[in-house]
């Protein structure tokens, strides 16, 4: 069975072609529409059209979406690409393409990618997260992504940073209009932003972490408080899910001190004797939405 997944993103909408065992046939990308809802329409039944003309036979198709589809209205909610909310992209792709189409929030393809094939591949309980220019998760349990009664399951991002001490304060507003979200001090901008208040500097994310390296001590502080708030951000997932596996995606994914140093800060935050929950990298690197979303029809026997 040949599976299409489609991640829509920011800058670009991407498609995959993936066979019955995961094997990548075709990868292509163009530019996404900005804030034109029916080009985003087009572009994408171009890319499944194309596609399939190349490679001479037909698949499933998978979305990836910022947001997630309403299951109160069909329509797609609490999107950063401002052009979808409000819109009925699962009814719309499925008169374009004439085939049933699966659409899922970015970070849960995330999550079902790396529980698949990837990172966390054969753990029964899996927590993707993204750390990117905001920040996502997903919760992927015996293969499933979860979705939740109100298609908000893994929104870690938007509940607050839990045991706030001085250094966290004041509570910085997140995009989403609320203050001290997970969000607003574990982004990638959020970083760059809080080492900027303690230092006066104005760095990127990698910037910061390339001081670190150069023996920066002001580098090192704004990425020790990173590294303990991610850590009581996760503690709270690890006390109510009790993962297997934490992937971590995303920029921020790639500071290579956050698997050994977040562990040691969340010991005292979960509530158990000792903690085997493993942080780990993705895999499938900035791949795995794509990938996530053709597997969506994980469930189609081949």
């Amino acid at each position: 069975m040949l599976r299409f997944g489609i991640d829509i993103g920011g800058t670009k909408i991407e498609i995959i072609a993936l066979d019955a065992d995961g094997r990548q046939l075709l990868r292509r990308r163009v530019a996404t529409a900005a804030n034109d809802y029916a080009a985003t329409l087009q572009r994408i039944a171009a890319l499944v059209h194309s596609a399939e003309r190349e490679l001479n036979q037909t698949g499933t198709v998978g979305v990836g979406t910022p947001g997630a589809l309403s299951l109160a209205t069909g329509l797609i909610k609490n999107s950063n690409s401002l052009s979808l909310n409000g819109k009925p992209l699962k009814d719309d792709l499925e008169r374009l393409l004439e085939r049933e189409v699966r659409i899922m929030n970015d970070a849960n393809c995330f999550a079902l990618s790396e529980a698949t094939d990837g990172a966390g591949a054969g753990a029964a309980n899996v927590f993707g997260v993204i750390l990117g220019t905001g920040v996502g998760g997903g919760l992927v349990i015996s293969g499933r992504p979860v979705v939740g009664v109100n298609a908000i399951a893994g929104e870690w991002g938007h509940n607050p940073l839990p045991l706030a001490p001085e250094e966290d304060l004041p509570l910085p507003r997140c995009n989403c209009g609320r203050f001290g979200c997970v969000e607003a001090y574990l982004s990638g901008p959020a970083f760059a932003q809080d080492h900027e208040r303690h230092t006066g500097q104005k760095l990127q994310p990698a910037e910061i972490v390339a001081a670190v390296e150069a023996g920066d001590a002001a580098a090192m502080s704004s990425l020790e408080r990173y590294e303990r708030r991610l850590a009581r951000a996760l503690a709270i997932v690890i006390n109510i899910v009790d993962p297997d596996v934490i992937v971590l995606g995303g920029g921020m994914s790639n500071v290579e001190r956050l698997y050994s140093e977040v562990p040691r800060h969340w010991l005292p935050h979960v509530f158990s004797d000792r903690v085997d929950t493993r942080l780990v990298k993705h895999r499938h690197g900035d791949s795995s939405g794509v990938r996530g979303a053709a597997w969506l029809w994980n469930d189609v026997a081949a």
